[in-house]
């Protein structure tokens, strides 16, 4: 018996590492539970240029000005002290475009390894500073996660797995869902990072609703 989660969101996204992060620790304190993670893609700036832009001035003009855009980060290290999380805000330079880790995502989701090229993607950007818009920095994430570098970089410089991307996307937003980081688990849906014990709640409600639908069907 395996409960599926699926898991919405966007790598420029500092509660959606939170969330993952949390979900992680909610699922290692329910080891009788067999999880199934799914992964889909949210662009918080779908038109951010291929190259991505300059942090500070993508932030300034969000924000109004770099000083709130810093308040905003000290705020996020503040919050999550307690999750384990390392926030280099300093070390990050650039605001990317995620579409190619999203599809990185699609990609490395084939060998089943989906989660662990999620959570690798999230350390390189808020804890490396590393450019997750840039081709060659993708693959050689993608080799530490246990893909071919090459094959990796070969995709990432075709159009493969943008389709899929986008139809994912178009599919959130038809599911009403219009934030990230959106996590459902069984019928219920969990919108932002949410406390670790109420993941764990919804977890156990979710494994005890699919036992309970698999019984039935077994009469």
């Amino acid at each position: 018996m395996t409960l599926t989660i699926g898991l919405t969101s966007d790598f420029i996204c500092p509660w959606c590492w939170v969330a993952e992060a949390r979900l992680h620790r909610a699922i290692e304190q329910l080891p009788s539970i067999e999880i199934h993670q799914v992964w889909y893609p949210f662009e918080l700036n779908p038109d951010m240029p291929e190259a991505g832009m300059d942090r500070k001035t993508y932030r300034s003009n969000k924000f109004g000005s770099w000083d709130y855009s810093q308040q905003l980060d000290a705020k996020t290290i503040q919050a999550t002290q307690a999750d384990g999380i390392e926030f280099r805000y300093d070390l990050m330079k650039l605001t990317p475009n995620t579409l190619k880790a999203h599809r990185l995502t699609w990609l490395a989701d084939k060998s089943g390894k989906a989660t662990e090229m999620v959570r690798r993607i999230f350390r390189a950007y808020f804890s490396e500073g590393q450019d997750i818009g840039d081709v060659e920095t993708l693959a050689s994430l993608a080799a530490e996660t246990g893909l071919d570098a090459e094959q990796a970089q070969a995709y990432l410089l075709s159009n493969t797995g943008t389709h899929a991307i986008r139809e994912l996307e178009l599919q959130a937003a038809a599911q009403n869902v219009h934030s990230v980081p959106t996590i459902r688990i069984g019928n219920e849906t969990l919108s932002g990072a949410q406390p670790i014990d109420v993941l764990v709640a919804a977890l156990q409600k979710a494994a005890h609703e699919l036992k309970r639908a698999n019984s039935k069907s077994h009469v």
